[in-house]
């Protein structure tokens, strides 16, 4: 088992910056392959950034590209998402997510795919003002 807390989201103006964190405990962290999704009121989960288990290979949804930054750190078992210039759209709930297969493999087409995640946290709430 994995247990992945989320914490740092709040309430911020359109064009300010949000840093959201995901502290992972349980399991090796290095073994696993993070992501960031979320969801917004009446809409689907959707993708946000993934990150591969050690080298560090990147990916965006072409929503966030050059506004977001995935990084991670494996010698503290966390997962950051830095938020630059915040859009009203940005609203959701966002969750961050663990993958073992995505750790072995690596590879984008999985890492925007929410059923490649076994491992979830319960979430934090970013809410841009107009």
């Amino acid at each position: 088992q994995v247990q992945l807390v989320e914490s740092g989201g709040g309430l911020v103006q359109a064009g300010g910056s949000l840093r959201l964190s995901c502290a992972a405990s349980g399991r090796t962290f290095s073994n696993y392959a993070m992501g960031w999704f979320r969801q917004a009121p009446g809409k689907e989960r959707e993708f946000v950034a993934a990150i591969s288990s050690t080298i560090g290979n990147s990916y965006y949804a072409d929503s966030v590209k050059g506004r977001f930054t995935i990084s991670r750190d494996n010698a503290k078992s966390t997962v950051a998402l830095q938020m630059n210039s915040l859009k009203p759209e940005d609203t959701a709930v966002y969750y961050c997510a663990a993958s073992a297969s995505l750790g072995r493999i690596w590879y984008r087409g999985g890492a925007s795919s929410s059923p490649r995640y076994e491992y979830w946290g319960q979430g934090t709430q970013v809410t841009v003002s107009s």
